[in-house]
């Protein structure tokens, strides 16, 4: 089940994508938070609207929107989760070419959020290195806090993509991700969000990153260092997880940064972010 928030005629809501048409959930829940929140009695009732209903608005006559376009907390993040990267985004910095023990959490602001086919701001006079990252982003349906390992993945409700845009800049010079991480519409995030069931295994997906077409990332996720379990049951412990918390999970190589030399974005680029089983993400930069 494809799940949207959109706007169609002034009003923002959410739905589900059935035949390149949605189909209104508004009845269900009013927010994509309380409709996961609502558990699966509310999945199931979406679900049966959606077989059900003779009316339905065509793709092309909405907006899309970010799945969430307000979460309830910033958004978690896994750094340097797949090796190659890893070695790519040390070498970069001039650091030594470890792999990381453990995995390594950072997160983007709220603010950062941004939807399918909006702009991503360039912001020349804030940064000179903006990057591109893609990104599998797991939605937590089921809350809990000291998750075991074992039962994780029964605390998902589905996978999005998004895509980290980064300033290496402000990276290298604060010494930190979050400021780097969280400058406004930093954080393209959907389609949709493809729930759980409809991908058994999130450890075994196709994605790519194209730069004005040209194939920038290529990878797997079956290639994370950390898989989604063990982020979930590591940041959990101590941690209260709640639904609709996001998990970004990492970026392949493949990006700007570890180009020699490095290929900045720049003002007309488009990014196209793509996922296998979940769809593409477009965004432009201005």
């Amino acid at each position: 089940m494809k799940l949207v928030t959109y706007r169609h005629e002034g009003v923002e809501r959410i739905g589900a994508v059935r035949d390149e048409a949605i189909v209104d959930l508004s009845e269900v829940a009013p927010s994509m938070l309380e409709l996961i929140a609502g558990g699966p009695a509310l999945l199931a009732r979406a679900r049966a609207i959606t077989a059900s209903a003779e009316a339905a608005v065509p793709l092309e006559a909405v907006s899309l929107l970010a799945p969430i376009p307000r979460p309830r907390k910033n958004i978690i993040c896994l750094g340097m989760n797949y090796a190659a990267h890893a070695i790519e985004s040390l070498r970069a910095r001039g650091l030594p070419e470890k792999l990381p023990e453990y995995p390594v959490f950072f997160s983007k602001a709220l603010t950062a959020v941004n939807h399918p086919g909006a702009v991503v701001p360039l912001m020349p006079d804030v940064s000179a290195q903006r990057d591109w990252e893609v990104e599998l982003a797991v939605v937590i349906g089921v809350g809990g806090k000291n998750i075991p390992r074992e039962r994780a993945l029964s605390h998902v409700f589905g996978y999005t993509i998004l895509n980290d845009v980064s300033a290496r800049d402000l990276q290298t010079r604060h010494q930190q991700f979050f400021y780097s991480k969280s400058l406004d519409g930093s954080a393209p995030m959907g389609p949709w969000i493809v729930t759980a069931d409809e991908i058994p295994d999130p450890h075994n997906l196709r994605l790519r990153l194209r730069l004005n077409g040209e194939t920038m990332q290529d990878s797997n996720t079956g290639d994370m260092i950390f898989d989604i379990p063990a982020c979930i049951a590591t940041f959990s412990r101590g941690i209260t997880l709640e639904p609709g918390d996001v998990f970004a999970t990492g970026t392949p190589s493949g990006v700007a940064m570890g180009m020699t030399p490095p290929r900045w974005l720049q003002a007309g680029d488009v990014m196209e972010c793509e996922i296998e089983r979940i769809g593409v993400l477009r965004n432009e930069v201005w």
